[in-house]
């Protein structure tokens, strides 16, 4: 089976179905983990190559995807990548794509008006992308019976009102994949906590965004955690108090990182990042006050 096929697992009696839009993306490690010192990387070449990290160019390496969780009869999204056609200022890798995000969604089983709910874990423009697609020339919502949660602190963080504040790829993507489905009554904007059937609930863990949120699933004696972009590479469960340069607030981000790995270790759950290629899942166990892997899933 390659990368970009789905691939499925039952937690409990939740289906869930990864689909990659772009597969092993190379990011400079002094972006993606600044703080993390080089011998971090090299004393774990052993596990970390070939999906985690390059060590001929030293690029750390993450996909771009999405998971698909059936739930109580209903398809759920969690983030919806960068899309297809888009114009991203400052950021030359996002622009313009042109993937089969749609093909390979209904390779599992997924077409978009099957969606029942779509969740952004927050807004950075790699997360929320196929939220709209290019229709005669105006975006709108790709997925037209979904309802979209969209954190209400990133809302407001990265909307009009805050102006040229807002860095201008974070403009244009509020503009083509948050904006639309505001405009058609599609989203939901939540803040705390927000349930959305009796296996999943939304929290806040912010810091990387204000609104960056989690999504627990329980069901049966299974647990798990999606992350986001709480984590975007391993190494930051061996140094969770190291943040990405994509942070809002690097400090907020690792106390959240440090909260739900800690509570992962503690009750068992899986933790899901948005961006890990390889197995995509990843058991935890604590070890002092950082972390270490258990296991991967």
């Amino acid at each position: 089976m390659s990368e970009l096929s789905a691939h499925k697992v039952m937690l409990g009696d939740v289906e869930v179905s990864r689909v990659v839009e772009v597969g092993r993306f190379p990011l400079p490690t002094e972006v993606i983990a600044p703080e993390v010192p080089d011998e971090v990387w090299r004393g774990n070449e052993k596990w970390l190559a070939p999906d985690h990290w390059d060590p001929g160019s030293g690029d750390a390496l993450a996909v771009m995807q999405t998971w698909v969780l059936r739930s109580e009869g209903g398809t759920v999204l969690v983030d919806t990548g960068i899309g297809n056609g888009r114009e991203r200022p400052g950021v030359p890798a996002f622009e313009g794509l042109d993937t089969d995000y749609l093909g390979r969604l209904a390779a599992a089983g997924v077409r978009p008006e099957d969606v029942d709910v779509v969740v952004n874990t927050h807004l950075h423009g790699d997360h929320i992308g196929w939220n709209t697609h290019n229709a005669g020339g105006s975006w709108v919502p790709t997925f037209p019976n979904a309802t979209y949660l969209v954190p209400a602190a990133d809302h407001a963080f990265y909307g009009p009102e805050r102006g040229d504040a807002v860095r201008v790829d974070h403009r244009y993507g509020f503009a083509d994949s948050i904006a639309p489905v505001v405009e058609a009554g599609q989203a939901v904007l939540w803040e705390g906590t927000h349930r959305i059937d009796s296996h999943l609930t939304l929290e806040s863990a912010p810091g990387h965004t204000p609104g960056s949120s989690v999504l627990r699933l329980k069901s049966g004696t299974d647990r798990a955690v999606f992350v986001g972009d709480l984590l975007h590479v391993p190494v930051q469960i061996l140094e969770p108090c190291c943040s990405s340069a994509f942070c809002e607030d690097p400090k907020e981000a690792a106390a959240s990182r440090v909260r739900v790995l800690g509570r992962a270790a503690d009750e068992g759950e899986l933790v899901v990042p948005a961006h890990f290629a390889g197995p995509g899942a990843v058991e935890v166990r604590r070890e002092g006050e950082k972390f270490a892997i258990s296991r991967w899933v």
